[in-house]
């Protein structure tokens, strides 16, 4: 009964998308994580202690149940590819889909229950929970794939210590045999990076990786390209994202400055541009120098003379000056 009303309250603020799993520790993960951090694969946005990842009561210690629930934000326009992922160019989706999972806190307080939302702010598995849930499934890319939506959505959960009825829809061992993708390897094929190979995922080379980082290794700036913020092409590239539902939450409708092809605007973003427009993205919480570097990389890679864009900021000038021992 407490599940439908919570499904219900959902839908009536335009979620359609939710799944339960119990509480308890993803023991399955331990010896996964273990081994990519032997092999050097965590990147500098990975938590490092295993314990947070697999852990919910880490984060609410008397902790029953996790909702998982998709936030669907492709508004299925024609996207104008100028280097920014499609996720990035409505309204920020950390402060959006917190203000929606508030309100089915505040909701689960009114049936009895204690509740804490989680986006981004925790390091637990959410494409696994969501995949448990039955939300979804995990793709090669390894992306949770909803029937619905595809994989352009967003995750939050929400820990609550009511003891709800639901069970696993699947495990761990199910999601390596990747059975929703079939024989296709379309990702893997067109991964610019080669980040997705076939029984392996190197996260560290991914370009919406790398786009974020704050310090470019050598190999990096080769491997940026025309990336500015995050990455489509594994998405975009995939089948199961060919027909799917648009999204019906108005937040994540692209902002016009966002589908500008003036690169020099973002090479040349100041601290008001910034402040009033990006800031309100997703990518605004990098800041806005790694916007400007990337933007800048770009330009130089289509021919552009960056020297101009020298001044006083010293990553911007690291950059230009690598770029230019690069070329010679």
């Amino acid at each position: 009964m407490i599940k439908e009303k919570i499904i219900k309250y959902c839908n009536s603020i335009g979620l359609d998308t939710i799944g339960f799993i119990k509480c308890r520790v993803f023991e399955e993960l331990r010896e996964f994580y273990l081994e990519r951090k032997e092999k050097g694969l965590e990147n500098e946005f990975e938590e490092s202690d295993v314990e947070k990842r697999i852990n919910p009561n880490v984060y609410m210690e008397d902790g029953k149940t996790i909702i998982s629930i998709a936030f669907p934000y492709h508004m299925g326009e024609v996207n104008v590819d100028n280097g920014f992922s499609i996720y990035t160019k409505g309204y920020d989706y950390h402060r959006v889909v917190n203000s929606y999972l508030d309100k089915v806190c505040t909701y689960i307080g009114k049936l009895g229950g204690k509740a804490i939302p989680l986006v981004d702010s925790n390091s637990l598995p959410e494409r696994y929970i969501g995949y448990l849930a039955g939300i979804g499934i995990i793709g090669k890319n390894n992306m949770l794939i909803t029937k619905q939506y595809g994989s352009y959505v967003f995750l939050g959960e929400i820990i609550t210590d009511l003891e709800i009825e639901c069970e696993d829809s699947g495990t761990f061992e199910e999601v390596l045999k990747y059975e929703g993708c079939g024989d296709c390897n379309s990702c893997i094929d067109n991964c610019p990076t080669k980040s997705i190979m076939t029984g392996r995922k190197n996260p560290n080379i991914c370009s919406s990786y790398i786009t974020q980082k704050k310090e470019l290794s050598t190999v990096d700036y080769k491997l940026i390209k025309n990336r500015i913020f995050g990455c489509d092409i594994c998405q975009n590239t995939c089948p199961h994202n060919k027909e799917v539902e648009v999204s019906k939450l108005g937040e994540f409708i692209p902002l016009e400055f966002m589908n500008t092809v003036d690169i020099n605007f973002y090479a040349n973003l100041n601290n008001k541009d910034f402040k009033e427009k990006l800031s309100r993205t997703s990518c605004g919480w990098r800041g806005k120098n790694v916007i400007r570097r990337n933007a800048i990389i770009r330009l130089y890679n289509e021919g552009e003379d960056i020297e101009k864009y020298r001044g006083d900021s010293p990553m911007i000038n690291k950059c230009i000056d690598q770029l230019t021992i690069n070329r010679e």
